[in-house]
């Protein structure tokens, strides 16, 4: 996490500097706000991942003599293959169309998306890869 908080410090610094500097160039009060924001939020999870960083122990790719071999291990578990994020997005597009054709659409795309999600959080409780 120290090398997260290094490049939250650097975007900080930048950003304090950048913001600024805009405001004085262009005058509008719309970036400088963004760019003010920005600084915020960068500083906020930078001060988080150094707080984290100090109570946690040192990873290897936060170590000078860390080796590659040393971060091996599972990376997490990810599914062969799923036809569901297609449904879930064939449904979103629905919603989305709602508005243009009527939102009798959306109400269709809204009842099936449920159906959609329902069948990709439970995709792993039956079929061919239940656990």
């Amino acid at each position: 996490m120290r090398m997260e908080s290094f490049i939250f410090a650097v975007l900080v610094i930048f950003f304090a500097i950048v913001a600024p500097v805009y405001w004085f160039m262009s005058g509008d009060p719309t970036g400088t706000t963004a760019l003010a924001l920005t600084f915020g939020v960068c500083l906020m999870l930078g001060g988080y991942t150094f707080l984290l960083a100090r109570n946690l122990p040192k990873r290897p790719e936060d170590r000078k003599d860390g080796e590659i071999v040393e971060g091996a291990g599972e990376l997490g578990f990810f599914p062969p293959s799923s036809i569901w994020p297609l449904y879930v997005a064939l449904t979103a597009s629905l919603i989305a169309l709602g508005p243009v054709f009527g939102w009798w659409l959306a109400l269709i795309g809204m009842a099936l998306g449920i159906a959609a999600v329902a069948g990709w959080l439970y995709q792993y409780y039956r079929g061919e890869f239940a656990h």
